[in-house]
């Protein structure tokens, strides 16, 4: 394990990643494996950590050995494809299986994110109910089971920074629009406002307002993002390295190459110190939850 090289890329990583999803899911161990597949041990740590390129047939015989549906073996030997590519732009479309985000399975792993929302609360902070009021306005079409899931999901990804055992370091920064900005009824939107003071009391979460008296500053070069870091392996590496994740209206933008995490790095910590303190976002919360429960 020694020799595999210094970097690897976030389609590798992601292939890698739900390949031993895969195949731990039907309990087969590294021996079965390497016996099945007729590759070494080395091979398989590679491929799994994303330290190598894999050919689609490969990938094939993988899914085949490990009891995958067809239309995630076709999505997975696709994103073998991808796995020269280190800035990566993944189009939504057909090919991805229900239930299969891959932006929530390097959420899953993260050790830290620093997020800058100028539009909504992000996932992580939200309500059920401001969850359910987006999917009213925004995908009305969608039947009520399906709505139900979409919402099972957004709160079950919560349990994140809120777990007992290591759970994720989360800094936020919202545009005071977000704040001000009614999302469902004015209820809603206090009982909304009231979770994030709540949530700024948590050891590991922070949460920011950039208000409107703070002028021009670097979130409007860099737009929204989410920096997230990984937690070390046992020899104090990285499990992999930072990535910036920015989603976009037809697809999501994964960044990891080093002077892209040192840009983001620095634009945070700008967007950070410019923005409320913790104390005064709190303040604000709760005082325009005030304002929302006065107006119902």
């Amino acid at each position: 394990m020694a020799n595999a090289p210094k970097t690897s890329t976030v389609p590798r990583r992601q292939l890698g990643r739900h390949l031993r999803r895969l195949r731990l899911r039907i309990r087969m161990d590294v021996q079965t494996a390497i016996a099945v597949l007729e590759i070494s041990e080395t091979t398989l740590w590679r491929i799994e950590n994303g330290w190598t390129s894999v050919r689609p047939e490969r990938v094939a015989a993988m899914c085949k050995a490990y009891e995958a549906p067809p239309r995630l073996t076709s999505f997975l030997t696709a994103l073998a494809l991808e796995g020269k590519a280190r800035g990566w732009w993944h189009a939504y479309g057909d090919t991805i299986p229900e239930g299969f985000d891959l932006y929530i399975s390097m959420e899953e792993s993260a050790g830290s994110m620093d997020q800058y929302s100028p539009e909504l609360i992000p996932g992580l902070l939200q309500t059920e109910e401001y969850v359910r009021a987006l999917f009213a306005r925004n995908e009305p079409q969608l039947p009520a089971a399906e709505v139900d899931n979409r919402v099972r999901l957004r709160m079950q990804r919560q349990m994140l920074f809120t777990r007992k055992t290591a759970p994720t370091r989360l800094r936020v920064v919202l545009n005071e629009a977000v704040v001000r900005r009614p999302i469902g009824s004015p209820a809603t939107m206090a009982a909304q406002l009231q979770q994030l003071a709540e949530t700024n009391e948590l050891p590991n979460a922070s949460i920011r307002v950039m208000p409107f008296a703070a002028g021009a500053h670097r979130g409007l070069d860099t737009g929204p993002f989410t920096l997230m870091r990984f937690a070390p392996i046992e020899d104090g590496h990285e499990f992999e390295p930072p990535t910036v994740y920015m989603q976009g209206y037809t697809g999501e933008l994964y960044l990891d190459k080093p002077r892209e995490i040192d840009q983001f790095t620095k634009a945070f910590a700008e967007i950070w110190n410019d923005a409320l303190s913790e104390e005064d976002s709190t303040a604000l919360f709760r005082r325009t939850a005030k304002e929302m429960d006065d107006d119902d």
